[in-house]
């Protein structure tokens, strides 16, 4: 069954939100733009994916499988909803977790050259239905990459759920199964997204400034 999943779309000419409205971090005062996508925003548009996602696959074991480093914050909040969801229901959905750790950028450009960190068993996903949870999907290359792997070896669907998708000329057109918000081309950070390691602890999706990017250049 092919699922056709809303969006909240951001306008190129968004003006977000003010940082200085937020609780930011001292050290990063002047390292940001705007806030994007504020936490509590990012939650409830979390809840209403989690509903998709179950409706989709309901009646099927799940093995979900995050990609790190980026995703992590977005899976654990995912996570939590999709137990609350388990609780409420009269037949709860089996679920096992995963974690792969992949990386193709350094500053705010791709190098091109898409890296699985460390050792996966991939074998271990044939004949299951999995669920790809991801932070956010750029030119789409990073994502097909791994698709292709998963794929490689006969799991019996295989959904992906990003919570971000940037509108950008160099994307490949790929489009997740369930997508949280379409954004302008800008370099996000934040909720688990990094600038050269930096920015992950913040609550929100928020858009570097040109100071932050030359404070934390590698």
């Amino acid at each position: 069954m092919e699922n056709i999943s809303t969006t909240i779309m951001t306008a190129d000419d968004e003006p977000g939100y003010d940082p200085n409205l937020f609780c930011i971090p001292k050290r990063y005062a002047q390292d940001l733009e705007k806030v994007l996508i504020p936490y509590g925003l990012i939650l409830d548009r979390t809840e209403r994916l989690v509903q998709e996602v179950m409706k989709e696959m309901r009646d099927h074991h799940i093995a979900i499988l995050c990609v790190l480093k980026g995703g992590y914050k977005f899976f654990a909040d995912f996570l939590y909803y999709i137990k609350l969801v388990n609780r409420n229901r009269d037949q709860s959905i089996p679920l096992t977790v995963d974690f792969i750790r992949m990386k193709s950028y350094c500053n705010d450009q791709s190098t091109g050259d898409i890296k699985v960190i460390g050792e996966y068993d991939f074998s271990t996903l044939t004949g299951k239905n999995v669920l790809i949870i991801e932070e956010i999907i750029n030119t789409g290359k990073t994502i097909q990459t791994l698709l292709s792997l998963v794929k490689q070896h006969n799991p019996k669907q295989v959904k992906v759920a990003s919570l971000l998708l940037k509108r950008t000329p160099q994307s490949m057109g790929y489009r997740p199964d369930f997508v949280g918000f379409e954004i302008p081309d800008q370099f996000v950070v934040g909720y688990g997204l990094d600038y050269n390691e930096f920015f992950r602890d913040l609550n929100h999706v928020c858009v570097i400034s040109e100071v932050g990017k030359d404070k934390y250049k590698a």
